[in-house]
């Protein structure tokens, strides 16, 4: 080997050595956001549990980013109020969860990469009683959560800059299940995922006019498809959109839960993931 050659090779594993360094001592982050689907709430077990989409989003990035770490904020009854203002979890240092992602994302510029959001659902679920729909509670709920996430997401994105990936997300519709108890219900449930459609578009125009991508789980979990049927054990043959409430929430067991299962959280993570790592989607 001649003297350059070592000079050249010694400088080059001084370099390797240098970013190696830099990169373990320079962590990543995943900064999570949103009510009790983020937080992994699970009704079999009564508390929040690692089983949520954010939980199973980060597993998947550290794979390619083994200095990620993960800031999960996410808090169970979470309302767009109280994501804003404060009152139903505690942050150390912060007034509310949006204070203290706001917070964490102004401390870190440019070692964020991902920030993922979903919120909105506690805003409405006090308009869907027991078998019935309050139409009126409903659009009411609806556009003004809309303001509010406006108000969040701006309030993200002007603290996180635009090196992260910022990404929201609508809504399953658990009120399809009503879909089982036939008669008027049908209907009822019907009309849900008309409003849940509503939603959607609200949430969907927030995130496009903030800068955020939008996985849509609505269409995911197929909402408006009550067309094709599915037959599921001990329930009959059903249309497609309440089989995936059956098969990937807890509405149809004898919890009668909203929340989504672990294979729901599954479906949720696995329609995020490519608004995080798709170069085409990045604030789309």
């Amino acid at each position: 080997m001649t003297r350059a050659a070592g000079a050249a090779l010694t400088a080059c594993t001084l370099v390797t050595a240098g970013a190696s360094a830099a990169s373990a001592a320079e962590p990543t982050y995943y900064v999570s956001l949103g009510d009790s689907l983020a937080a992994g709430y699970q009704p079999d077990v009564r508390t929040d549990v690692n089983v949520s989409y954010t939980d199973l989003l980060y597993a998947t990035l550290k794979k390619s980013d083994p200095n990620l770490q993960h800031i999960r904020l996410g808090c169970s009854g979470e309302t767009t109020q109280s994501m804003i203002k404060g009152g139903i979890c505690a942050y150390d240092g912060a007034t509310s969860q949006l204070d203290a992602a706001v917070k964490f994302l102004r401390a870190h510029p440019g070692q964020v990469r991902y920030v993922t959001e979903d919120i909105g659902a506690n805003n409405v679920d006090r308009c869907l009683p027991s078998g019935g729909l309050d139409l009126m509670c409903l659009v009411s709920g609806i556009f003004s959560l809309g303001s509010d996430i406006l108000t969040i997401n701006r309030a993200l994105h002007d603290a996180g800059g635009a090196a992260p990936r910022y990404v929201g997300m609508t809504y399953y519709d658990p009120m399809l299940a009503g879909w089982l108890q036939g008669g008027t219900t049908q209907a009822v449930a019907a009309g849900s995922a008309v409003l849940n459609n509503v939603l959607s578009a609200v949430i969907t125009g927030d995130d496009d006019a903030t800068g955020f991508a939008t996985a849509d789980v609505a269409t995911a979990f197929a909402n408006n498809d009550f067309g094709d049927a599915v037959a599921l054990p001990g329930l009959g043959t059903v249309p497609r959109n309440v089989a995936r409430i059956c098969q990937w929430t807890w509405m149809c067991t004898s919890y009668r839960d909203i929340h989504a299962n672990p294979a729901g959280h599954q479906v949720i993570a696995n329609t995020f993931l490519p608004k995080l790592t798709t170069t085409a989607a990045k604030n789309r």
